[in-house]
């Protein structure tokens, strides 16, 4: 029965790839649209489904209509907020993401002994089809052509007895957004000359419902396939899908094999009581969100007035000590609870320590991605998102093995020495990231 979920997170990861290069060809309304309408189609198929292997195949499907809200959602934050905004909202991005780990089986623990499984089902179908009548009508293409700004650039070489219009957050300073800055210099100075060319009209309600959005001119989709591959040679990058591969691996794995712990002797749960572990687990994701977006944000834009009004985007690893202790203390907490057969609050103060995780490094490390990356910040969350699933089910497929064989101490002892030691590469990124920044701009690996 771990095949339905284990397979699921593999497709959750590898069709990342898929998904992206279609939507930054296409645009991300038609994608979400048919996304929403499949996943819709696979819980029906799930309820109605007579074998287990049609049950596995909904699933698996459903996995691959899911896997466009990974790495797309979080593009998504970065096309409509500002830099001041993106921790916070991609924060609220993560706590839904998260919430599939969490809120997902405190509530099916109740529905499927209470009722039975296919309600679980027929619950997600009901749910899923509001959600994409919401997604019909209400979620509008996020691509926008910001090219102006390149015509801007050239105005400000070519003009220089009036103040130049900044391009780039940077530019803007005190960590304000480019695009409130150029907005409030518009107003400002009409007549300056990076404002005299015709405005883009504002789109109608029913325009933004249209299912199309035309397609780039100076690229091809095949490129757009192979284009992301290259940017896992940035540090950042790597970084961050190693640290968010083993935040989600470590969660899932205590939602693997808490059944195996509390549904038998000394606990003797039921499965409904046994959801209840995941209570802490969901506030450990509100603490994590919370933490790695709105504090983060906070603490980054202090940092940015105390640097003459600069931003440097590593202010966004600078609170990652506080998960690298307080995860690896959680896994100690979990697997040394199982092993001394400790009270039932040792393994649901140690999953929540482990959730906060889940939400804090991500919504960090992707935060950071887009900031240093951001024309191509879709492209390096694909590798992210797609990457993580990919050692995330690497890991989950031997973990009741590796248990089995050395038991819950040992094994929960070793991921947390594994934590500590991928949390230790944030190091470098922080005295040395403007360094590598402007090292890796120089690369020639984007197509």
């Amino acid at each position: 029965t771990t095949a339905l979920l284990l397979w699921p997170i593999l497709v959750l990861g590898i069709f990342n790839f898929f998904w992206v290069p279609i939507a930054n060809y296409f645009g991300k309304r038609p994608v979400f649209v048919f996304a929403s309408l499949l996943l819709c189609v696979c819980y029906l198929w799930g309820a109605l489904s007579q074998s287990f292997e049609s049950l596995l195949w909904s699933n698996i499907i459903a996995a691959f209509a899911g896997s466009s809200t990974e790495a797309l959602g979080a593009a998504i934050v970065n096309d409509l907020y500002f830099l001041h905004e993106r921790g916070n909202y991609l924060g609220i991005y993560m706590n839904a993401i998260a919430g599939g780990n969490t809120v997902g089986p405190l509530i099916c623990g109740f529905v499927v002994t209470s009722l039975s499984w296919r309600w679980h089902k027929w619950m997600a179908f009901i749910f899923t089809a509001v959600n994409f009548v919401v997604v019909l009508l209400f979620c509008p293409e996020t691509r926008y052509d910001r090219s102006y700004l390149e015509g801007v650039a050239s105005v400000n070489r070519s003009t220089e007895s009036v103040p130049a219009i900044p391009t780039s957050d940077e530019e803007a300073g005190n960590g304000a957004p480019v695009e409130k800055v150029v907005s409030s210099m518009s107003k400002e100075m009409p007549n300056h000359p990076a404002f005299r060319g015709d405005q883009v009209p504002k789109k109608t309600w029913m325009q933004d419902l249209s299912l199309w959005s035309g397609v780039p001119k100076d690229i091809n989709l095949p490129e757009l396939f192979v284009r992301p591959l290259p940017l896992i040679a940035y540090p950042a990058v790597i970084f961050a899908f190693l640290a968010y591969a083993v935040s989600l691996a470590w969660v899932v794995a205590i939602n693997i094999l808490n059944s195996f712990v509390l549904q038998a002797p000394p606990y003797n749960w039921k499965p409904s009581i046994n959801g209840l572990i995941n209570i802490p687990g969901i506030i450990g994701n509100l603490v994590g969100a919370w933490l790695g977006g709105w504090v983060v944000d906070r603490y980054s834009d202090w940092r940015s007035k105390k640097n003459g009004g600069v931003f440097q985007p590593e202010t966004r690893l600078h609170l990652l000590w506080i998960p690298a202790i307080v995860v690896p203390a959680g896994c100690l907490a979990f697997g040394y609870g199982v092993a001394e057969t400790l009270n039932w609050t040792s393994l649901f103060f140690g999953y929540g320590m482990v959730a906060m995780g889940l939400t804090a490094v991500p919504v960090a490390t992707m935060t950071y991605v887009s900031d240093c990356y951001l024309p191509v910040n879709a492209d390096a969350l694909l590798l992210v998102n797609g990457l993580k699933n990919i050692v995330a089910f690497g890991f989950l497929y031997g973990v009741v093995p590796w248990i089995t064989e050395t038991g819950y101490a040992n094994a929960f002892g070793t991921q947390a020495g594994i934590y500590v030691i991928i949390m230790l590469f944030a190091i470098p990124l922080i005295f040395f990231g403007q360094r590598i920044r402007h090292a890796t701009a120089r690369w020639k690996i984007i197509l």
